[in-house]
């Protein structure tokens, strides 16, 4: 953790250097890393203590789906992983444009990648805690880090906005060719399941260590390839906002046609290749990529062209330590603190008011430590 040497807000997560950013992308990171720090807590303790119906199936929408089909709560890690790509114009491009090397840029790019990976590993097993047999090596941030990166990579070396468009259908062709044509043995080809598809198939026979579900594991190696995908629609999007000499309306009008027909292409391909966020697969990022492009396009026109932003402040605090309040939780007892300054005070009330008010707590807790780190100005970047 290093004093920022900049006034210049940067919310990042998995974000180079500061330069100058949209306060809509910012509020958005922050906005999504909200639900992560446990806001979704909020509608599942009204669900147990109330029993109200609009609780409960608000509580049902911040779940995720077991395997095939598709909540909103499924689109909170992809949503990370675009902005990571929409930030890409921004940050390599601005330095592209003052001449830095794109060798340079590249391998600032691998090694925050590889970093990223490592934090992931760190943030599953601890240090020198168990043995590699029980390490799991896939994670959240290990899957920004590597599928940002090659997203990156591809921005940096290819120049030509429709060959990036074809990298990414081929990305997604191919993808589902692979699971499709490509047996598997003792399941054949076109097996989907947990157990049967190629993606859990490759994890086994590659991953060290072990899976999250025993069979396969959610971030593993081949489900990799998909997602530099949702990067990429990431950077596709980032060069729409960044356009010079171009209306913020025209702007907004190519991000909710894009947004729209990404997720009505997603949910048609979903009948024959199904939405599923443990395969990532093509169908998935379209339709998460899609309400991806429809909630930046929400945020911009709100924040950016009716410059309406008293609200962002408290997302932005968020989102400018995205990767220390993700990585905190594993060395900061925040329960503890929330039940020392709170209980006592919560005890005073009825049973649902004392459930949302510890998650109240637990969030205001959290806040105030990244408050408090902002009033510093010390971020931790990668």
């Amino acid at each position: 953790m290093q004093p920022s040497t900049s006034s210049v807000q940067e919310p990042a997560l998995a974000q180079p250097a500061p330069v100058r950013r949209l306060l809509s992308l910012d509020t958005l990171r922050g906005f999504d890393m909200f639900w992560i720090m446990g806001g979704e807590e909020i509608f599942h303790a009204l669900a147990k203590t109330t029993g109200w119906a609009w609780a409960i199936f608000m509580a049902d929408q911040f779940t995720h789906v077991d395997w095939n089909g598709f909540r909103p709560y499924d689109c909170i890690f992809p949503l990370f992983l675009f902005l990571a790509g929409v930030s890409t114009p921004y940050s390599l491009g601005s330095r592209l444009a003052k001449g830095d090397s794109r060798a340079l840029l590249a391998r600032k790019v691998i090694t925050r990648g590889l970093i990223l990976v490592l934090l992931g590993i760190v943030y599953n097993n601890g240090l020198f805690v168990k043995s590699i047999a029980e390490m799991r090596f896939g994670s959240v941030l290990g899957r920004i880090g590597l599928a940002g990166m090659f997203a990156q990579l591809i921005y940096l070396y290819v120049q030509n906005e429709r060959i990036r468009y074809g990298i990414f259908a081929g990305i997604l062709l191919g993808y589902w060719a692979l699971l499709m044509l490509v047996p598997v043995p003792g399941y054949g080809a076109g097996n989907l399941t947990m157990e049967g598809s190629l993606v859990g198939y490759v994890d086994r026979l590659f991953m060290p260590g072990r899976l999250y579900k025993v069979v396969h594991d959610p971030e593993g190696l081949l489900s990799t390839l998909p997602a530099i995908g949702t990067g990429l629609l990431g950077v596709f999007a980032g060069s729409i906002l960044r356009q010079h000499g171009v209306r913020d309306s025209r702007k907004l009008q190519q991000l909710v046609i894009a947004g729209v027909a990404c997720v009505a292409l997603g949910w048609l391909w979903n009948l024959a290749f199904p939405i599923n966020k443990n395969l990532w697969t093509s169908s998935f990022v379209l339709v998460a990529g899609g309400w991806s492009l429809l909630i930046l396009s929400l945020f911009y026109w709100i924040i950016d062209m009716q410059n309406v932003r008293g609200w962002t402040f408290f997302f932005v605090i968020i989102g400018m330590n995205s990767i220390l309040i993700y990585l905190a939780e594993r060395f900061i007892d925040f329960e503890y603190t929330t039940h020392f300054l709170f209980s006592g005070l919560l005890h005073l009330f009825n049973e649902p008011v004392q459930a949302v008010g510890a998650v109240i707590a637990f969030l205001a807790v959290k806040w105030a430590f990244l408050y408090f780190l902002y009033k510093k100005n010390t971020f931790l970047r990668v």
